[in-house]
């Protein structure tokens, strides 16, 4: 089971690296959930969880992430990266972020990422 999540985890990322926010909730369960703890309420269902992802990938439009560590189980991953970019500030972006996924069925059922908030306050301002 492991194997089919790392290959799940594997197909994600390839839609957040392609910045494509209907491929990213193909991959969501129908009553998924998205949570940028950041402030803002989680998004939830594929509609909503579309909506955030391409407002989140709209902020910084070059956004790199760079893989620092991965954690794989049956049923979860956790990711820690940096990101890289050019907010639409015109700041540069080097912030720190942490994903905690919850799978279901060969799907994503929660996506939990905590975000440096002060360096993206910093990025965005």
């Amino acid at each position: 089971m492991t194997t089919a999540t790392r290959d799940l985890f594997e197909r994600y990322h390839a839609c957040w690296a392609a910045r494509d926010p209907d491929r990213i909730v193909e991959l969501h369960t129908v009553d998924s959930l998205f949570h940028l703890h950041s402030g803002q309420e989680p998004a939830r269902g594929r509609d909503a969880i579309r909506q955030a992802a391409a407002q989140l990938l709209a902020l910084v439009p070059d956004l790199t992430f760079h893989q620092i560590s991965l954690r794989v189980g049956d049923d979860f991953w956790v990711v820690q990266w940096q990101l890289t970019g050019t907010a639409v500030t015109g700041n540069a972006v080097l912030v720190d972020l942490a994903d905690y996924v919850l799978t279901e069925n060969g799907a994503v059922k929660e996506k939990h990422s905590y975000v440096d908030g002060v360096a993206m306050q910093a990025a965005m301002s």
